[in-house]
């Protein structure tokens, strides 16, 4: 890993073109030994250069793959091709994704946070894929929204605030306006979630986080983002199994969920739980700088779990 600790992301993209959409994906071979392949989705106000980190602590066990989705990333949003960025459609592009890339292979299936809610929507939708899956992870996913911790008043603001600007011309005000780098590098460090990732940050970090954010919010599509959110805070995945067993790894700290909750919702769609515990307190860092930070969200039993599926795959 010495090699590759040392290469950027970028040494690892390449561009994805695929339904009309134009986008990109991260990949680091297998190493020497180690024959599983893993594909990782990560959730909202991501990037591929955000997770490089978890990509690297994830290729210890085989080869990785990083996609963007559409609207997320810098990648070309479904609006554009004249859908809505509803988890029906995230599904269904990912499903086509999915067939085109793996075909009859096993593979490990890493969603985190809304990327795992659309793994788990394209496994309802797909159920003959399931077959394609030999290990299902969930870093900090949900699958209801009743798991939400906020109470009733502010998830009904975020709902309204959200659908209203997932309309076109009321997401091109937000746009242009409050999402110029001149007023996200003032204001932004004011909001309640900023504050809670920045509350302990000075100097360096706090500048390199913040870049981070604003970088975020100018290359995900708003759109997209707040349809999303919608989609998210109205979100039932419990209406259909998913004939998979399923290792979660939740925070015990995460300032959106309540784990109990989510395990409930989780034990109803899929055939098996297993609970981990990441050691990181957040939900997710704005910055993972390597696989030494990213290690957390790989939890000693998953890691255990990981490499025992690799030498069942190597003999």
């Amino acid at each position: 890993m010495a090699r590759k600790s040392a290469k950027q992301a970028a040494d690892y993209i390449r561009p994805l073109y695929m339904n009309g959409l134009s986008g990109r994906l991260l990949h680091l071979p297998a190493p020497a030994g180690k024959k599983a392949e893993i594909l990782f989705i990560y959730g909202q106000h991501s990037s591929l250069e955000r997770w490089y980190g978890l990509a690297q602590a994830l290729n210890r066990y085989g080869a990785v793959t990083v996609v963007d989705m559409p609207g997320f990333g810098g990648m070309t949003s479904l609006y554009k091709i004249g859908q809505k960025a509803t988890v029906d459609e995230l599904a269904d592009y990912l499903a086509a994704f999915f067939k085109l890339k793996y075909r009859n292979k096993k593979i490990h299936v890493v969603g985190m946070s809304l990327g795992f809610v659309i793994v788990t929507r394209m496994l309802q939708k797909y159920p003959k894929l399931t077959k394609n899956v030999d290990m299902l992870v969930s870093v900090v996913g949900f699958g209801h929204h009743d798991d939400f911790l906020f109470k009733s008043g502010r998830k009904l603001f975020y709902k309204s605030a959200s659908r209203l600007f997932s309309l076109r011309l009321p997401a091109w005000f937000f746009q242009s306006v409050f999402l110029q780098p001149f007023y996200l590098r003032r204001a932004y460090k004011h909001s309640r979630f900023a504050k809670e990732k920045l509350a302990k940050m000075s100097g360096d970090e706090f500048k390199r986080t913040m870049d981070m954010e604003v970088e975020l919010w100018r290359i995900n599509d708003l759109r997209t983002q707040m349809k999303t959110n919608f989609e998210m805070f109205t979100l039932d995945n419990t209406k259909r199994r998913v004939d998979l067993p399923l290792y979660h790894v939740a925070s015990k700290h995460d300032r959106y969920f309540d784990h109990n909750r989510v395990e409930e919702h989780l034990r109803r769609i899929f055939s098996d739980f297993q609970l981990f515990y990441t050691t990181d307190p957040n939900h997710a860092p704005t910055i993972i700088a390597d696989a030494r930070a990213a290690a957390p969200f790989i939890p000693n039993g998953l890691r255990a779990i990981l490499r025992d599926r690799n030498r069942e795959s190597n003999r």
